[in-house]
């Protein structure tokens, strides 16, 4: 497996996993346009200012999505997203391994962070066998129900 930069039909293909508004913002976090198109969605998910990669298997195909940027001198991995074909095989896992590796190279930092919903177990889950615990966030979270989770 390995991290490369998105495509437009990567762009595509991750813009057909959100069905409505609320998939989408659980995802993205706020202010992301929807309904969207391909330029909306491009510029939303600010590919071309945020550390954005695509987790490609041996076989080329598209298993998840990825970013990450620095936050509070931590490598803070953002709207990571597995492919719903792919879901449940371990694939967050390796993202987030993969992420955490380059970031620690470029950002030349060693300690880690993200944001979940409350609600969505299954990702908690996921962060938490990757290492992740929660954390106090010092400042206002800008979504509602949104936990703060770290790792070192």
């Amino acid at each position: 497996m390995k991290l490369i930069k998105p495509t437009e039909n990567h762009l595509i293909t991750i813009m057909d996993w959100f069905s409505n508004e609320q998939e989408l913002t659980n995802w993205s976090g706020p202010n992301f346009r929807y309904p969207f198109d391909l330029y909306s969605f491009t510029e939303d998910l600010k590919v071309s200012s945020l550390n954005s990669f695509v987790l490609i298997s041996n076989k080329s195909e598209f298993l998840a999505f990825g970013q990450f940027y620095q936050r509070l001198d931590k490598c803070h991995l953002s709207r990571l997203v597995v492919n719903p074909e792919f879901r449940g095989k371990g694939i967050a896992a390796k993202l987030m391994s993969h992420l955490c590796e380059l970031g620690q190279q470029e950002l030349k930092l060693k300690a880690y962070s993200l944001f979940v919903l409350a609600h969505n177990e299954t990702a908690i889950k996921s962060y938490q066998k990757s290492g992740f615990t929660f954390a106090d966030y010092p400042g206002e979270i800008p979504l509602a129900n949104c936990l703060y989770m770290i790792k070192s």
